[in-house]
């Protein structure tokens, strides 16, 4: 998976790359189907925000979450993805299974 970062008013650290890596990897092992990510880490005077963008087949997760820590603010945000993806794969699985399936001749 291929995972752009972008820094507004903040550097992108280390520990950063780290925690949003473990994070895609809980997701990645959720759907199987995504390709990219983009992650904008922001700071404003007292308030860190993150924004997660997974790409995956035919649909798109977004989660923005806010936080004094920025620590916080990514593993909330990420934990809204990964929430997301759950949701989109049992929906997935739903309706491939309430499909009709052909009669066999």
């Amino acid at each position: 998976m291929i995972i752009e970062y972008t820094g507004r008013h903040t550097t992108v650290t280390p520990k950063h790359k780290s925690l949003v890596e473990a994070g895609m990897e809980r997701i990645d092992r959720v759907t199987n189907r995504c390709t990219s990510a983009h992650v904008i880490l922001e700071e404003d005077k007292y308030r860190k925000i993150a924004e997660v963008t997974v790409q995956c087949r035919g649909e798109k997760l977004v989660a923005t979450s806010e936080a004094t820590e920025m620590e916080t603010a990514l593993h909330d945000a990420l934990q809204k993805v990964e929430m997301q993806a759950i949701r989109h794969k049992e929906r997935h699985t739903t309706v491939r299974d309430h499909q009709s399936k052909p009669l066999a001749v």
